[in-house]
Order: structure tokens, then C-alpha cells, then sequence
């Protein structure tokens, strides 16, 4: 691997116009397939195996035309103080409303308020709902713009006018100016780190030219593969984060290399060789982590999952050619690591002896030998602190309550948020969440009689407001019901409703061989939330699985990828009590914005998992290699880990620095679940980077010593030899001079 990728390094160096003009012709190529592709909306939201994707399906038969799946949108009206909706000016104005939202093309049906009952008992809130032939993200913006229109004119009348419903859905704003800070932020990390704008440069332009690759192709694609704006978000997201960390892993390791003397091609062959190396496994587990997400069953998570780590693999090609390439055009812009320090040294030492004539101090050791050599010292004690600590902070993940955002949880200033709270005040919390009930009495000798024994029974449940009665198709043998809980949708109380419904349908089957299932939007999230639940066992052991047999063959230890899969696991759960305690229970939650709390999205635990879980990897493998290659050299166990300290760690700080900034930007996002995923991922890769790989690691290899590099001889013998220290390297011509290269040499003139 390493020899293999050395080679690649050189080549890339001497052909770097070549592979430049590759890049670009393919950055090219996507930018006019994005272009010139149709517009897309979102995945396809369906549940695969559940009995709420199983209703819709049943609709979708027996009830042809009705558009199941197709969009709501409702206009909540409110009469002005000492004024009811029943008022003949009032009236008119809905009526008018009515007449307008019916014009348009893909409405299916209007509800007039006066004639379905759609006015609250005290007169003073009432609602028209509009049905469409199309899911909330398939509609056309003219008819989007229609609604919200209709609304703006009732509220000219003087009534107090919201729009809701899920016909408002669209692309989640991506928070522009928190992405350009933590880019910023970024930018300043990495000349901190390298030295040099023209090598922080280069991190930040090959992660934009991968990222843009990536995200134009997935959106060139999305018409053909049913992507949404989700997917390019996490594409976007992941590509940038790991782009920079793996271009900034092999510039540093090239400012390494010119430091011990070599020139620049074989400085950026061998940083290619090492660092590379680390690069390709570290962008395997990432690629492992989201490809693993099919296990879930969920199309549109599967969707996202694949073309984010389509954009990680994009990433590591280019580290691994654009990069040296572009190292090639540096040319004597990048200087070696630690030059400056050097030099200011000498000069020191120089003048110091002059006047007092006293030789040169050794020079002090850098901030990763000093941390690695204190842990060393104490490591039970630094990997108690760090275990206990991440643990009380897990603590709130005990109480992890799962959901999907709705228009409640929409922040006050949004008119679906405002539409929300009037339809709670005026019919109650549960009316934003009705059930929608599906009775199959095909194989029934009365269907009508199943048809209302089905109603009765649910009338008689608990937390139950309205049942409406029964409505059959043209067939007569199937029928709808639609039932309206106490309970506001999120709730427990909701839930336990569903599961009551559910829990009578074996009765009625076998009294009346008809089928009861439970359908709609809330039933489909919590059907949702238990397929995630269900799936993060199985999953889990197929990625740490499959990471861990990767990293047995990279560190050719057991006892290493079992500390790292531990520790991954102690951060993704840190991280997951710190989004409860924030997103859930409200804890410093004005900070970042959240302005109602509520249950944690479905996907973030199982999401968390995925993505952490690859991006935790990167430091493991990148830190972890350093020491094996300074123990496969000769030394001790303990001096192993402070060698990997001494060269790695300012990397790696940089490097998680550098993801919670980029992270840390989508945390000005308005969407919900953007929000929550850019804080969750971002506390993450701050627990996983500087607790558990800059802490606990080095504690635990501190206390095993000689046992952490063991491996069974007959595995040993078994396993590939993939060579991620540069073993092969060692191999190479060493009468090859390692001073200058003779393109680095200055002329002077004789």
C-alpha cells in the first residue's frame, strides 16, 4: 500500500498539469450535468414493512385518485376580539379564500369551515384544508405561492390568518453565514497549522473542488434517483469535513518529510506513501459507516448514506492525487515543518553564546510530546477522569425521546408555527396530529357492520377526542376513519393511542375477518422512530464490525481496535446526552438558537452513529499509525506513544478544530434537524478528539504497554500486509542523497 501510493505521490508531483486538468474537466462536467438536470424535490418518504406504509399502499389501492400521499395544506383563520368567524363579513372573506385555493392545478379538494364543522365551539378559529395530487416537496412554487397568497389576502380583512400543513415543506436552508464563519474559522486553523497561506490554501481549495464534484453530481442525479435537498446537505457537510482533515494529514506529513532533508517530489511521494495510507483506511471506515445505513431499510437513508460516502471517496482520490499536485506547483512556498522555529533558535543560541559563551539548550519539546510524557506518567488517573467524565455527561441520553419534527416545533416567528398553536387553542393539541384509520373488510360477510364495530371500539379508548364516521370506497370494502386524540402528536400519551388501536385489531379480525390498520403522518413517525430503534443493534454490529476487522489488519493488533470501538462508543454517547440536555430539555439551548424543545429527531441516534463512527476512525487511524510505525521501528512502547504525540497530535487538534468549525456552521441552519445534526456531529467530534483519542487512548496504550501491539502468530500470518507505516518505503535506494532536490537548488552565478 504504501509503495503503491508512494509511486502515485511522484507521479502525481511530475504530472501534476495532467492531473489538474482531470479535476477540473470532471468539476467541469458535473457543474453543467447539475446545471442542465431537471429540478428534483426530496426522496420518496416511505417506510418499507411497517403497518403505516402498508395502510397508504391499501389507499393507494382501493381508494385510486385520492392521493393519499399527496400534500395538506391548511389556512387557520382568526376572528378579531369581540368578533366570531360565523359573522357575515368573516364568512365572506373565508368563502372567498375558498373560491381561490380551488383554482389551482394541482389541488385536489377545498373544505369549506361552514359545512365539514371546521369552526371551533366558541366561534372564533376556524380552518379550510386544501388537498394536492402530490407529496409538500413535489409541488409547483406557483402553487406553493398560491396558498401563501390566499392567506395574505384574508389577513388584509383584518383576521388573523396562518398557513400550515406540510404543502409549505421546502429545502432546508443551509445558514449561508454560519457555513462562510466556520469555513473562515477553518481557513485561520490551518495557516496556524501549516505556516503559510499557500499551505492552508490547499486544503480549502481540494475540499471545495471535491465537495463541488460530489454535491453537482448528486444534484445532476436527483430527478433520476429520487434524491432531495437532504442528501446534497449531508454530502456537503461530510465531503468538506473530511476533505480539508485528509488534504491537511498529507501537507503536514510533506512539511514532515522536507524537514528531515528530503526534496520536494520525494517528500510528497513519501507523505503520500504515509499519510496516504492512513487517508485510504481512514476514508474506508467513513465509507463503511454511511454505506452501512441500508441495513435500515429506509430508502430515503439509504439515499443519503451512499451519496455521502460517494463524496468521501471523492475526497480521498483527490488527497491522494490533486494534493500532491499541487505540492508540485507550491514548489518553495511550502517550507519544511518547523523552520521558522529553527531558525529564530539558532539565531538565539548563537547570540546567547556570544555574550555569555555558555553552549545551546536543547530545544523544548512541542505541546504533544509534553501532554503524551504527563499521561504516561498517570494514566489511570487521566482514563478515569475521562471515562467518568463522558459518562455523567451520557447521563440525559437515559431519557432520549424519539420523534420527527413537525409544525410545532417550527419556531414562533413562522406562520406554520403560529397556525399550529391557533388549531391547538381552538380544537385542541391533538387536532394537528389526527390517525388516520384503515379497515379492510374485503374478505367480511357485512362490511358495514366491521365498518362501525371498528368506530365503536375506538370511541370507547382512552385520550380519544373525535372518531368520525366510517367513509367507504365505491367498492364498499374498505373504509376510512379518522380519529382525533387529546394529545398533542409527539407525545407519549399519542403513542400509547396508536398502540391501544393497534393492540384491538386481532380482536376484530377474528369476529369480523376485517383488517384495522393505523395510518398518517403521526403514526408514520412512530412507526418510523421504532424501525431506527430496532435497526441500531444490527446496524452497530456491522459497522464497528467491519471497521474493527479493518483496523485489525491496519495496526495487525486486537487490543487497539477493541480500545477504539470502546471509545467511539463512550463519545457517541456523550454526544447524544449533550443533544438531549440542549434539544430536549432546553439546557443552554438560547445559545444556539433553539427556540422550542421537544423530542430528538428519529434519525439522530442511528445517524450519529454512522457518521461519528468514520469520522472518529480518522483520528484513531491517523494518531494510532504513528505509533505503530515508530514501534515497528525499535521503540518502546511508552516512547511509541509520545513519538505519535510529537508528530501527530498538533495535526489532529487542528484537524477536529477544523470539523467543528465546519459542523459548527450548519448550526445556523433554520431547519430543525439541520440544526441538530450540525450540533450533534460538532460535540461529537469534541469529545471523540480531544478526550478519548487525546486522553484515554494514550492512557490505555500507557498501561498495556508491549500487550496493546500483540496479535496472535497464525492471524498474523493470515492477515495482508497492506504496509500503512512505510515499512516498504525503508527499501528504497538509501544512497539516494537527501539534501535538495536539484529543482530546489539555487544558481549562483561564477
Amino acid at each position: 500500500m504504501a509503495t503503491f501510493l508512494y509511486k502515485l505521490g511522484r507521479l502525481a508531483f511530475r504530472r501534476r498539469h495532467f492531473v489538474v486538468l482531470i479535476w477540473v474537466a470532471l468539476l467541469t462536467l458535473a457543474g453543467v450535468g447539475a446545471a442542465s438536470a431537471p429540478a428534483a424535490g426530496t426522496t420518496s418518504f416511505s417506510i418499507p414493512g411497517t403497518e403505516a406504509q402498508k395502510a397508504f399502499d391499501l389507499l393507494e389501492q382501493r381508494f385510486p385518485g385520492a392521493s393519499a400521499d399527496g400534500a395538506t395544506g391548511r389556512i387557520v383563520f382568526k376572528a378579531p376580539e369581540g368578533e366570531k368567524m360565523t359573522d357575515a363579513d368573516n364568512k365572506a372573506t373565508v368563502a372567498k379564500t375558498v373560491k381561490a385555493l380551488g383554482d389551482g392545478s394541482e389541488v385536489v379538494s377545498v373544505t369549506d369551515p361552514y359545512t365539514t364543522n371546521a369552526v371551533s365551539k366558541d366561534g372564533t378559529v376556524a380552518y379550510t384544508s386544501v388537498r394536492y395530487d402530490v407529496p409538500g416537496m413535489e409541488l409547483a412554487d406557483s402553487t406553493r405561492d398560491a396558498l401563501e397568497a390566499a392567506g395574505e389576502s384574508a389577513r388584509d380583512t383584518g383576521l388573523t390568518v396562518d398557513v400550515g400543513g406540510d404543502a409549505l415543506e421546502a429545502g432546508a436552508e443551509m445558514g449561508a453565514t454560519g457555513e462562510i464563519i466556520g469555513l473562515a474559522l477553518a481557513a485561520v486553523v490551518l495557516v496556524v497549522t501549516l505556516g503559510s497561506l499557500v499551505a492552508a490554501g490547499l486544503p480549502l481549495l481540494t475540499a471545495i473542488i471535491g465537495v463541488g464534484i460530489g454535491v453537482s453530481t448528486i444534484t445532476a442525479l436527483a430527478n433520476a434517483l429520487d434524491l432531495g435537498d437532504t442528501t446534497s446537505t449531508l454530502a456537503l457537510m461530510i465531503g468538506l469535513a473530511v476533505g480539508i482533515d485528509y488534504a491537511l494529514f498529507i501537507v503536514s506529513r510533506y512539511r514532515a518529510e522536507l524537514a528531515e532533508g528530503r526534496g520536494r517530489e520525494e517528500a510528497a511521494g513519501r507523505a503520500t506513501g504515509t499519510a496516504g495510507s492512513a487517508v485510504v483506511f481512514a476514508g474506508l471506515t467513513v465509507v463503511i459507516a454511511l454505506a452501512g445505513l441500508a441495513v435500515v431499510n429506509v430508502p430515503m437513508l439509504t439515499k443519503m448514506g451512499l451519496a455521502a460516502a460517494g463524496t468521501v471517496v471523492v475526497a480521498v482520490l483527490i488527497a491522494l492525487t490533486m494534493i500532491p499536485a499541487m505540492l508540485g506547483y507550491a514548489g518553495g512556498k511550502i517550507r519544511p515543518a518547523n523552520e521558522k522555529r529553527k531558525d529564530k533558535a539558532k539565531v538565539e543560541d548563537k547570540n546567547k553564546a556570544k555574550v555569555t559563551g555558555s553552549p545551546k539548550k536543547p530545544a523544548r519539546p512541542n505541546m504533544g510530546t509534553r501532554w503524551a510524557s504527563f499521561v504516561i506518567r498517570r494514566p489511570a488517573a487521566v482514563l478515569l477522569l475521562g471515562v467518568v467524565g463522558l459518562g455523567v455527561i451520557a447521563v440525559p441520553a437515559t431519557q432520549l425521546e424519539l420523534g420527527l419534527p413537525d409544525d410545532g416545533s417550527q419556531p414562533t416567528s413562522t406562520t406554520q408555527r403560529r397556525a399550529y398553536d391557533l388549531l391547538s387553542e381552538g380544537f385542541g393539541p391533538g387536532f394537528n396530529g389526527p390517525l388516520m384509520i384503515v379497515v379492510d373488510a374485503k374478505k367480511s360477510d357485512d362490511p358495514t357492520a366491521a365498518f362501525t364495530s371498528v368506530a365503536d371500539g375506538i370511541k370507547g379508548l382512552k385520550d380519544v377526542v373525535t372518531v368520525t364516521p366510517p367513509t367507504p370506497n365505491k367498492a364498499g370494502d374498505t373504509a376510512t376513519i379518522t380519529v382525533i386524540p387529546d394529545s398533542k402528536p409527539s407525545s407519549t400519551q399519542t403513542e400509547d393511542l396508536v398502540h391501544a388501536i393497534r393492540g384491538q385489531s386481532a380482536d376484530i379480525k377474528a369476529d369480523t375477518d376485517a383488517e384495522v390498520l393505523v395510518t398518517g403522518t403521526t403514526a408514520m413517525n412512530i412507526d418510523f422512530s421504532q424501525k431506527l430503534n430496532d435497526a441500531l443493534v444490527p446496524y452497530l454490529a456491522l459497522v464497528v464490525g467491519l471497521a474493527f476487522l479493518l483496523l485489525i489488519v491496519v495496526f495487525r493488533s486486537i487490543l487497539v481496535p477493541l480500545k477504539a470501538a470502546l471509545g467511539f462508543l463512550l463519545s457517541v454517547l456523550a454526544a447524544l446526552g449533550a443533544v438531549v440536555a440542549v434539544f430536549q430539555w432546553g439546557w443552554l439551548a438560547g445559545l444556539i438558537g433553539v427556540e422550542e424543545t421537544g423530542p430528538i429527531m428519529s434519525m439522530m441516534p442511528i445517524f450519529m452513529v454512522g457518521v461519528v463512527f468514520g469520522l472518529a476512525m480518522d483520528y484513531e487511524v491517523f494518531l494510532v499509525t504513528r505509533m505503530r510505525e515508530a514501534y515497528v521501528h525499535g521503540e518502546s512502547p511508552s516512547q511509541a506513544v509520545v513519538t505519535g504525540f510529537r508528530h501527530s497530535a498538533r495535526v489532529v487538534v487542528a484537524a477536529a478544530i477544523i470539523m467543528m468549525a465546519v459542523f459548527g456552521g450548519f448550526i445556523g441552519a433554520s431547519d430543525s434537524m439541520i440544526k441538530m445534526i450540525g450540533f450533534g456531529l460538532a460535540i461529537a467530534v469534541f469529545f471523540d478528539a480531544f478526550v478519548v483519542r487525546m486522553a484515554i487512548v494514550p492512557a490505555v496504550l500507557a498501561l498495556l504497554g508491549k500487550k496493546a501491539w500483540w496479535l496472535p502468530r497464525w492471524l498474523d500470518r493470515a492477515l495482508p500486509n497492506v504496509d500503512v507505516e512505510g515499512e516498504g518505503l525503508r527499501a528504497l535506494d538509501d544512497s539516494r542523497p537527501k539534501g535538495p532536490a536539484d529543482e530546489d537548488r539555487e544558481l549562483i552565478p561564477a
